[in-house]
């Protein structure tokens, strides 16, 4: 009997330390999270990935430290390149969000968000150049976000994206403003219905996507 009382008591001790560990993961997560969204400068997210990694290093099996690590890593890219492209800045930052990535995908397979980031880093990629890299990295990123709609038809990111594609490429190769704008408020749509799985999981986008949507007179 007093073995069966010090199993049971072992088991609520590694119960409750487990439930402390990810309190404490959550609450190291959250703020950093909500600056996702909110960071406006390349080296303040360049900074906010290097907080995910170490936390992502801690914790080695867990996934969304990973994933916002190459998310900020791309953002900040994405944010240089739309200033003045330079593959010798952006490429090796490109490079560490994709190794960053490859680390949350081999925890989390066939993850909507996941793809959506490898579409963004080929989109960084092309940014650098391009005239010449086109051919090389534009098909890769429809193909990531084709696959992301695929894996979540429901993930209004998937559609914000989209809908940056069409605002920005010029009209004779593709691009549409009015296309655009239904994909915004598709994405806008989706968004009022999307739950994320907890309140650090993926949930950004929306900031960007009311700046987009405000290019359009009401």
């Amino acid at each position: 009997m007093k073995k069966i009382v010090l199993l049971l008591a072992g088991v609520l001790y590694l119960g409750a330390a487990s439930f402390a560990q990810d309190d404490k993961y959550t609450a190291a997560m959250a703020g950093k999270v909500v600056a996702v969204d909110t960071s406006k400068r390349a080296d303040d997210l360049i900074a906010l990935s290097a907080s995910f990694e170490r936390i992502a290093d801690a914790e080695k099996t867990k996934w969304l430290p990973y994933y916002y690590a190459a998310l900020t890593q791309v953002n900040a890219a994405l944010m240089m390149s739309m200033e003045k492209p330079d593959a010798a800045k952006t490429d090796p930052i490109a490079d560490r969000a994709e190794a960053l990535l490859s680390k949350a995908e081999a925890l989390s397979k066939d993850n909507s968000e996941i793809y959506l980031v490898k579409k963004m880093i080929a989109t960084t990629r092309m940014m650098a150049d391009p005239m010449t890299r086109y051919m090389q990295y534009g098909p890769k990123a429809e193909e990531a976000l084709q696959t992301a709609m695929k894996l979540n038809p429901e993930n209004p990111r998937v559609y914000m994206l989209q809908g940056q594609d069409k605002f920005y490429t010029p009209e004779q190769f593709g691009g549409s403003k009015e296309e655009a704008k239904k994909l915004f408020e598709l994405s806008n749509k989706k968004f009022e219905t999307f739950k994320p799985a907890s309140a650090i999981d993926p949930n950004w986008g929306r900031s960007t996507l009311k700046f987009f949507m405000s290019q359009y007179p009401a």
